[in-house]
């Protein structure tokens, strides 16, 4: 009977031991990939000829407002369709300032790298940058309204609604 409980107790603790070990990696993956997503370069393509868009080797409009924080990079897009447009912020992003929760609070550098890269091309493409009308069709008097509200201030920063 002794030799079975020690059994036991000894299963109990090598799963208590995996589980802490896997837990432990996937903490260190994900901080990982925050590091690695906080350095990665955020591309727009623009129809628009390389000469266009990098002219005076200044970066376009919307861009140029965050002077040496970002790298700006043009190139010919693949198979001759028109220009990546290219930006990421020079100094590091700190996992925290990346994470879902400053995503959603709107508090991530590197949304408002995105919203100027898509200001960019709208400058370069259209020649404005269009915005919804205002006031918006949905008030915010209601709960749907201020969800909806909500959503859209945020989606701006990441792109997608």
């Amino acid at each position: 009977m002794e030799a079975e409980v020690k059994w036991s107790y000894r299963a109990v603790m090598l799963a208590t031991v995996l589980t802490a070990a896997a837990r432990l990696g996937r903490v260190r993956a994900r901080r990982r990939r925050a590091a690695q997503e906080a350095d990665r370069w955020l591309v727009v393509t623009v129809n628009r000829a390389p000469t266009d868009v990098g002219a005076q080797g200044a970066p376009p409009k919307p861009l140029d407002r965050f002077g040496d924080e970002l790298e700006v990079r043009v190139r010919p897009a693949p198979g001759d369709h028109g220009t990546e447009l290219a930006a990421r912020i020079r100094r590091p992003v700190p996992p925290k300032a990346a994470s879902w929760p400053a995503r959603l609070a709107g508090r991530d550098p590197r949304q408002e790298v995105r919203t100027a890269l898509r200001e960019a091309k709208a400058l370069l493409e259209a020649g404005e940058v269009m915005l919804p009308d205002y006031p918006p069709t949905a008030t915010g008097g209601t709960p749907a309204g201020k969800l909806v509200g909500w959503i859209s201030r945020r989606s701006g920063g990441e792109g997608v609604l």
